[in-house]
């Protein structure tokens, strides 16, 4: 026999895998740009032999900006005004 408790506790799972899913759902996009993004900093020092020095900010900023990030830390370090 299922109890009231039993049935709150199944809804109260449920509701919390649906708002994970969403959750996930919204955070997707952000994850992707920032791998990109970091992917494309590493390639650059790999195919051009950049000096690109990895600090915790240049990290912030290519997972936060994906691309354009990654290509405005690469340009800070060879203008030599950061990440050198």
């Amino acid at each position: 026999m299922v109890t009231g408790l039993e049935i709150l506790l199944l809804v109260l799972v449920l509701a919390v895998i649906v708002g994970a899913s969403q959750v996930i759902q919204a955070v997707k996009p952000f994850i992707l740009n920032a791998v990109v993004g970091l992917l494309v900093l590493f390639l650059a020092q790999a195919l051009f032999n950049l000096s690109v020095a990895i600090t915790p900010i240049a990290l912030l900023i290519v997972a936060i900006g994906g691309v354009p990030g990654s290509i405005l830390v690469i340009l800070l370090s060879v203008l030599e005004i950061a990440f050198v």
